[in-house]
C-alpha cells in the first residue's frame, strides 16, 4: 500500500512539472512558423494559442477555403453545379443568338450567366467543383475568415448583369427563336 501511495505522489508531482515547465515556456511567444517547415510540429514550446486577428496560422499551399468565380472565364457549362454534392451552386444560364466572346484560354462563351450564386453555408468545401471546370474559372482562395451572423450573408453572387440586361438578352433570343420557326415553315 506504501508503495502505491509513494508511486501516486510522484505520478502527481511529475504532471505538476510538466504544467510548471509550460507555464514558464508559454512567457516566450512562439515564432510564427511556416506548416512546410520539417520540423513544423518539434517546434511547440512556448505559446500555443494564435490570437486571431493579429496572428494567422499558416495555411497549405493545397488548402480548401473560400469559393471565388472569375466570371469572365465562365462559359456556364453548369458541371460545377451538377458536380456539386451538397447543391450550393445555383446556375441559371441565357442562351445567346451568337457567340458572345472567348475566354482567357480560347473557349468560346455562349451562354450569359442570369445568375451564379454560391452558398458558402451549404458549401462542404470538397473542391469537386474546381475539378470539374472546363476553363479553371471557379476556384479555391485562401479566405477562410468569413462570419458573420445571418446566414444569407454567406451567398455570393457572381453574375454581374443587371435586370434590363437580363431581360433585353431573354428577348434576343425569344426573337431569334421566332425568326428561326417563321424561317422553316417557309
Amino acid at each position: 500500500m506504501l508503495k502505491t501511495t509513494i508511486q501516486g505522489f510522484l505520478t502527481a508531482v511529475k504532471g505538476l512539472l510538466i504544467t510548471v515547465r509550460h507555464l514558464f515556456a508559454a512567457r516566450n511567444s512562439r515564432e510564427s512558423l511556416d506548416i512546410r517547415d520539417e520540423n513544423y510540429f518539434e517546434k511547440q514550446h512556448g505559446i500555443a494559442t494564435v490570437q486571431f486577428p493579429k496572428q494567422k496560422m499558416p495555411i497549405p499551399e493545397v488548402a480548401r477555403y473560400q469559393l471565388d468565380v472569375e466570371i469572365d472565364d465562365c462559359i456556364v457549362c453548369d458541371l460545377c453545379a451538377k458536380a456539386c454534392p451538397v447543391d450550393c451552386i445555383d446556375i441559371i444560364s441565357i442562351k445567346s443568338p451568337q457567340a458572345i466572346g472567348n475566354t482567357s484560354d480560347g473557349s468560346v462563351k455562349r451562354l450569359y450567366p442570369e445568375k451564379f450564386d454560391i452558398d458558402m453555408a451549404k458549401c462542404m468545401y470538397c473542391g469537386l467543383c474546381t475539378v470539374v471546370c472546363p476553363t479553371e474559372c471557379i476556384t479555391m482562395t485562401n479566405k477562410y475568415d468569413r462570419s458573420t451572423q445571418k446566414l444569407t450573408d454567406l451567398i455570393y453572387g457572381f453574375s454581374e448583369m443587371s435586370d434590363t440586361e437580363i431581360n433585353q438578352r431573354k428577348q434576343e433570343w425569344t426573337q431569334f427563336q421566332a425568326e428561326k420557326e417563321a424561317a422553316k415553315k417557309k
